[in-house]
């Protein structure tokens, strides 16, 4: 999960099985396995599967449900999957994931 800047946390170092497609991740600037297939169709999907592994994916899945809910975002919707792309490009690719302004974390259940 990210941190409070919303930077990488580090990726826990498990040793990967052999057999296990390796990638250079590029949120993480290290060697980590990949992903298993790719994510999506496309420029994005193609990218993805070569540049991140699992554990920046995770990262992006989070931060991709917190940035929907925060902007009411839809990416089945034509008009918005230009600022989709974006955001996705700008995290992990950019100066990295900045929250919303004026985002407040939720609070831990329990």
């Amino acid at each position: 999960m990210a941190n409070e800047s919303c930077g990488p946390t580090p990726a826990p170092s498990e040793e990967a099985k052999p057999g296990t497609r390796m990638v250079h991740c590029v949120k993480f600037d290290k060697d980590l396995p990949g992903l298993d297939r790719i994510p999506w169709r496309g420029e994005i999907g193609n990218a993805s599967s070569r540049a991140f592994s699992k554990d920046a994916w995770k990262l992006w899945l989070e931060h991709s449900k917190m940035v929907m809910n925060e902007y009411r975002l839809n990416p089945s919707i034509l008009t918005r999957r230009k600022s989709w792309k974006n955001r996705w490009k700008q995290f992990f690719f950019g100066e990295g994931a900045k929250l919303p302004e004026g985002y407040v974390a939720p609070k831990a259940k329990g």
